[in-house]
């Protein structure tokens, strides 16, 4: 096991609380308006997708669910004629 020499390890420090700016000191609507403005410059930094590529991606999702309903049914129609046919009645 390897120690840990205590005289050369700093802990991290306290974390301490930003300092009021002045957007704290704004009014609620014009905190809103900030925080709207904010928003709308974020939103045009996103890489959005081409239609095509939305297009394409439903397009595989649809599939799949189609898959999977198909799978899931399959199942649950097997096994429910496998205990029916456990159960039935003696003749």
């Amino acid at each position: 096991m390897t120690e840990i020499d205590t005289e050369t390890f700093d802990a991290p420090s306290p974390r301490s609380r930003p300092e009021r700016g002045a957007k704290s000191e704004l009014s609620p609507p014009a905190r809103v308006a900030e925080f709207l403005r904010e928003v709308r410059s974020e939103l045009r930094q996103v890489a959005w997708p081409t239609r095509a590529e939305v297009a394409n991606s439903a397009t595989v999702v649809f599939i799949t669910l189609v898959i999977l309903v198909v799978l899931i049914f399959l199942l649950n129609w097997s096994f429910s004629h496998s205990i029916s046919w456990l159960y039935r009645p003696a003749s």
